[in-house]
């Protein structure tokens, strides 16, 4: 039987109550630190539990295997013991955050192996939680490596949710691959700074002007949530660059619109450097582009059709009202469809104004453009 076993965000002080028993009546015990950095003190405990439970019983310790990402991802091993052995593993957090888990499971199922999750508590739900911003105001989740090209993944990210109006969260590079094979190894483990977070995203900016970031755009940072020495911060990218930021794990959330309840959480829950505010309002949209050009020229268009059509000095051909009055309104109707944010209806109705007056244009062969 296959356990996967979360350990929660405070290591032991948040391991499940019942995941001690299940780990006393295991024959392998896997413990990685890729999802998340887990202490030597708490390997130790789990070290000394085991073997301790283990010697009262048979006089011989359980096996503890530390492992690497390329381990669990290949699973052929883990699997292969779990059909005829219980095997847990222990996973920071919640376990089926990782992809990885679930694959494994998938993996496991189908070659007919139980496989039973013991849940804990997960650092991306404790995190905005902590920062009183409202979970279900959050767009898509990404995460930002040390290489810039990852970076424009990140950006392009924002600028969706931000049209939406969301929070974006972002989640740092962290790398503890750096080989461990018995419970007294010590780790050191790389944590991407906020600081590189700011700088990459603020260069995507540089390139692609779209989601306005800059040095002025207000963003929390949350480190080590679910230690004794977390904290959150919140304030403009200016401020937040200014400071160091040791160890981690290290996650930056770039809030969209913001409910005055999340403003006032904002301001009480995290330690504020500068006045909390929304993005969603500083970026700029393909569409509001798009308008800001095409409204404007199609008045500019019609008016000068309709100056053509009259060069006669009689006025407007009376066969030729219909089509330009249609065209009239939908011009209003883009018009008042942009200022009442409804982008889409906008574009639809600018578009039949401008086939309205093309149509004209090459029936009479004249160019009002």
């Amino acid at each position: 039987m296959l356990h996967i076993i979360g350990i929660g965000i405070s290591e032991f002080d948040s391991l499940p109550i019942g995941s001690v028993e299940v780990l006393k009546n295991s024959d392998f015990v896997f413990l990685e630190r890729f999802t998340g950095f887990i202490s030597d003190d708490f390997m130790m405990k789990i070290h000394n539990i085991l073997n301790d439970s283990k010697e009262s019983q048979l006089n011989s310790g359980i096996d503890i295997k530390f492992v690497k990402r390329w381990y669990i991802e290949d699973g052929r091993e883990i699997l292969e013991k779990a059909s005829s052995n219980n095997v847990s593993i222990l996973a920071y957090g919640d376990p089926l955050v990782a992809t990885t888990y679930n694959e494994l499971m998938v993996r496991a199922k189908k070659l007919s192996i139980d496989v039973k999750v013991i849940h804990s508590s997960s650092g991306l739900i404790s995190l905005i939680g902590e920062t009183g911003l409202q979970p279900y105001k959050f767009g898509k989740m990404v995460t930002l490596m040390n290489d810039p090209m990852s970076s424009i993944t990140v950006y392009n990210t924002i600028y969706d949710n931000l049209s939406l109006g969301l929070h974006t969260l972002i989640l740092t590079e962290y790398n503890n691959d750096d080989g461990i094979d018995n419970f007294t190894s010590s780790s050191n483990p790389f944590y991407l700074s906020p600081k590189k977070v700011f700088d990459l995203l603020l260069e995507r900016e540089a390139e692609i002007k779209l989601a306005n970031l800059s040095t002025k755009t207000f963003a929390i940072v949350a480190s080590k949530i679910g230690s004794d020495d977390s904290q959150i911060l919140s304030g403009n990218i200016d401020t937040l660059s200014r400071l160091e930021y040791e160890g981690g794990p290290n996650s930056v959330i770039i809030p969209g619109s913001l409910h005055f309840i999340e403003e006032d959480s904002v301001r009480n829950l995290t330690k504020l450097l500068d006045p909390p505010n929304g993005n969603s309002s500083r970026i700029s949209k393909l569409a509001n582009r798009m308008l800001d050009k095409y409204i404007p020229n199609a008045k500019i268009a019609l008016a000068n059709l309709i100056n053509l059509l009259s060069s006669t000095g009689e006025g407007l051909p009376k066969e030729y009202e219909s089509v330009i009055e249609n065209a009239e309104n939908y011009l209003n109707d883009a018009q008042t469809f942009y200022n009442q944010g409804k982008l889409e209806l906008a574009i639809l109705s600018i578009g039949y104004a401008e086939g309205l007056i093309d149509s004209l244009r090459f029936q009479k062969n004249m160019n009002p453009w």
